[in-house]
């Protein structure tokens, strides 16, 4: 049997391929036999001494934890994973602590409640992986070791992160049941169409992307039941509120309004269809295959009644979202010189918006088209040209779109929110995976910073686990080097890193995005993790942990100052609806949604005197500040949790059902950490077996004398002690023995080698065996064929003789009797004539005498 390697292919990433040539040490080339039978010389770099990755026996591949692998590499972990997610249908594969889930992209019979309860109470290793048996971990070790634990999915759009964290939810739900009639369970669940309807929208990749982080703390008590829950989010992706790429869409709950436009309640909305509207239109298709809007706003609905939200609130919440697609739609006209614009009063739009949000109409008129300039002698009022009124319009609306999320959020945590003492929480956090786009801006940038965050935990975390184990075994603890992202993360947070600097340019005046590229081009070009494109002078690219990314400075100061002009903000306090003047009242005091989206370039002032002081403020308030401090504090509360990792697979992007391609998936498995934690492992003892699994599978190998001992420890030790000469290979720990990569296969191969040998004496036996029952069968038969054969000849020989006899008596009787009647005939005839002829003599005499 030849030696099995992978060798890189530009198509499906690596392929396997025989050795059919023995390698000798200063060899330029490996000569190679691939599936396909074609011969293939592979060049071997002389310098690094870089040989083939070696491929696992087969009797590895297939495992449903990749950290079982002899041979811990990228090749053998997208081989196993491609083999259980193609041949067996498995989408779930361990890797050590870390799950990975396969989109099917089809709906699987596997999330049953009977499942549920097949998980509940099992040990992780016991049954299949699945995202249950992960909830059923967390679930046990809070009530084992009475400490709080998180439970992280990441991955990127269309990976199946929501569907993952809702089936944990479920689970928690399930076995957690609340002991009382709060029906608190029902609620944390009710919870998740409210968030897909308001914070998820149809991007190219995914139908249905979330478009926010959130973490979701499920509260428990002493008894271990569900008493309430919680939930923070992240990063609102404010800008697809007034824009969306071909063939997306804006977020579920305008179109599902839009869809319900003809309901009696909404008759005074003023909507008609989504195509109508510019804020729901830009994206071109306004459908989503197998989506029924109208169906989801029903769900919608009742979500917010489970959770007691009043119908007044709702009412209030639709006409803010019909308010903001009217705002899209007001007509702005430029005036002659260009640098001043209006809207008319007889806008219909305006005054469907002005009416839907109770605020003046005169006042918004005038303030969508005009800003107040604060200098330190006078306050003025300045005109403001189309462009700018567009920015300004949208920034409006981003902004009233985020308050009126941060409304929901808060009151969805106010329904789940209990009174009864909090004993422990499990936290589900849900958040986007590393991102690299065409076109990186800062929403990716935001994104990505967020996933070296959590890369450094996650590595942090899995070295801590692997220092545990071999401190619990008793092995020596080697320092394993392992990749920490600590640099790059100061790149971008340290004092006077890219946000910082970014934040000074905000604070100044003038201030653009290529004067901020010049000054990370002077300040960062040293970085090892920092370079300038040699084509551009606007961008910048960041090595990440996962890839290197070029993100375009253009439109960064803008989305980190996200400014509203305060007088519109103004206009919306003063609204007759209290509800609406709420969601903006204390803005100078309360921090502003932690979100990304296109603002204007401009920052209104209160007054003359504190302009310092206000200036400082608003630098606090900056977007990537403000999101810096709540990534701050999600790390302290994942640090504080026993972490377990969900790292979601997308494994096309065609969506189609059970389709791989090997090139997304090893791009996916290198942004999500899982090669790193192989890497981690396999740098010190990756393969670890317990003496009682390891003598079972191996005493093949022990010797008769050995096998009598009654220590199974002992036996291992001088197997291995005989088996493997050097030493360094493997460590004997309190209660499982500790391989260096590659020794696992070694011992697959002596095993494999005994027991081709007894094979070899087995089948010579049984082929005997088999050819001498086949002799006396065939000789047995012979003779019965021989016997009934002589048996009757000598039958037809008896009767023959038996057939001859008669015939000679038949003769004889015959000849006797003929020569009988010849003779009597004669005689007859004798006597007639003597008879006769004495007659006529005695009467001749007679007559004479």
């Amino acid at each position: 049997q030849y030696t099995r390697v992978w060798i890189p292919d530009p198509d499906e990433v690596w392929r396997s391929a025989e050795i059919i040539k023995d390698y000798k040490e200063g060899d330029k080339s490996l000569h190679l036999k691939l599936e396909d039978e074609t011969l293939y010389e592979y060049p071997i770099d002389l310098q690094g001494n870089e040989l083939p990755f070696l491929r696992n026996p087969d009797i590895l591949v297939g495992e449903n934890d990749l950290t079982a692998l002899s041979y811990l590499h990228e090749p053998a972990v997208l081989h196993n994973l491609k083999v259980r997610f193609l041949e067996s249908n498995h989408i779930y594969t361990y890797c050590g602590i870390v799950l990975v889930a396969i989109n099917p992209y089809e709906q699987l019979p596997i999330y049953e409640q009977d499942v549920i309860y097949a998980y509940s109470g099992q040990n992780m290793g016991d049954m299949d992986p699945h995202i249950f048996a992960v909830a059923e971990e967390a679930y046990k070790q809070m009530a084992r070791d009475e400490k709080n634990q998180s439970i992280i999915v990441s991955g990127e759009s269309g990976a199946g992160k929501t569907v993952s964290a809702k089936y944990a939810m479920r689970f928690f739900a399930t076995v957690g049941g609340s002991a009382s009639e709060t029906n608190i369970e029902a609620k944390v669940l009710a919870s998740s169409p409210i968030m897909e309807a308001i914070g998820n929208a149809k991007t190219t990749r995914n139908d249905n992307s979330s478009r926010f982080g959130k973490y979701i703390q499920i509260g428990f008590d002493k008894r271990y039941h569900i008493i309430g829950a919680n939930m923070r989010t992240y990063l609102l992706e404010k800008s697809r509120v007034v824009f969306q790429a071909e063939d997306e869409r804006n977020y579920h709950i305008f179109y599902q309004l839009c869809a319900s436009a003809s309901l009696p309640e909404f008759k005074d909305l003023g909507l008609t269809c989504a195509e109508d509207f510019f804020y729901t239109s830009q994206g071109g298709n306004t459908y989503i295959d197998g989506v029924d809007d109208d169906d989801d706003f029903e769900k919608t609905r009742h979500a917010f009644t489970l959770l007691g939200v009043k119908e007044s609130h709702q009412t209030t919440i639709f006409r803010i979202i019909a308010a903001i697609l009217h705002l899209g739609n007001l007509e702005i006209q430029g005036e002659r010189d260009g640098d001043a614009c209006s809207v008319s009063s007889e806008d219909e739009h305006l005054n469907n918006f002005c009416g839907l949000l109770g605020v003046e109409h005169s006042q918004m008129q005038h303030w969508l088209c005009h800003r107040k300039l604060i200098t330190t002698a006078e306050t003025y009022v300045k005109n403001m040209s189309v462009q700018q009124v567009v920015n300004a319009r949208n920034a409006l609306a981003k902004h009233i779109y985020a308050q009126l999320f941060n409304w929901i959020v808060q009151h969805i945590n106010k329904a789940l929110h209990t009174t009864v003492k909090q004993h422990s929480f499990i936290g589900v956090l849900d958040i986007y995976g590393f991102e690299t786009f065409e076109v990186n801006s800062f929403e990716q940038f935001c994104i990505n910073y967020a996933n070296e965050k959590l890369q450094q935990q996650f590595n942090s975390h899995v070295f801590k686990l692997e220092q545990e184990e071999y401190m619990k075994e008793g092995i020596p603890w080697t320092l394993i080097d392992f990749y920490d992202n600590q640099p790059c993360i100061d790149l971008i947070e340290a004092k006077l890193g890219i946000l910082d600097l970014l934040d000074e340019e905000c604070k100044v005046p003038k201030g653009t995005d290529q004067n901020w590229a010049q000054k990370l081009y002077d300040r960062h070009s040293s970085s090892q993790h920092f370079q300038k494109p040699r084509m551009s002078n606007t961008s910048f690219i960041v090595l990440h942990f996962a890839d290197k990314v070029e993100y375009q400075s253009e439109g960064f100061l803008e989305k980190n100052r996200d400014t509203v002009y305060e007088e519109q903000i103004n206009i919306l306090k003063a609204s007759k609806y209290q509800m609406v003047a709420d969601l903006f009242q204390d803005e100078k005091d309360a921090a502003p949604t932690t979100s990304v989206g296109k603002g204007t370039s401009k920052i209104s002032v209160r007054s003359a005197r504190p302009v310092i002081k206000a200036a400082n403020k608003e630098h606090k308030k900056t977007v990537g500040h403000q999101f810096r401090n709540s990534l701050h504090l999600l790390m302290e509360t994942l640090n504080a949790t026993t972490p377990h990792y969900v790292r979601c697979i997308k494994p096309n992007d065609e969506k189609l059902p059970f389709k791989f391609d090997p090139k997304r998936a090893v791009q996916q498995l290198r942004a999500c950490g899982v090669l790193e934690t192989i890497r981690i492992s396999a740098a010190g003892f990756p393969s670890r077996w317990s003496y009682h699994d390891f003598f079972n599978r191996y005493r093949v190998l022990m010797k008769k004398r050995d096998l009598s001992k009654n220590d199974k420890k002992q036996i291992c030790q001088t197997l291995l002690e005989d088996l493997i000469k050097d030493p360094d290979k493997f460590q004997f720990g309190r209660t499982k023995i500790f391989f260096r990569a590659g020794q696992v296969a070694y011992l697959e191969k002596l095993r494999a080698d005994k027991f081709r040998a007894a094979t070899i004496m087995i089948q010579k036996t049984v082929r005997g065996w088999l050819q001498r029952v086949k002799y006396q069968r065939l000789r047995q038969a012979a003779i019965v064929v021989q016997r009934y054969t002589r048996g009757h000849l000598a039958r037809r020989l008896a009767e023959h003789l038996r057939r001859t006899r008669a015939a000679i008596i038949f003769q004889k009787q015959y000849r006797m009797l003929q020569i009988l009647r010849a003779f009597q005939r004669v005689r007859n005839a004798t006597i007639t004539i003597q008879a006769f002829a004495r007659g006529m003599f005695v009467r001749r005499i007679y007559h004479k005498v």
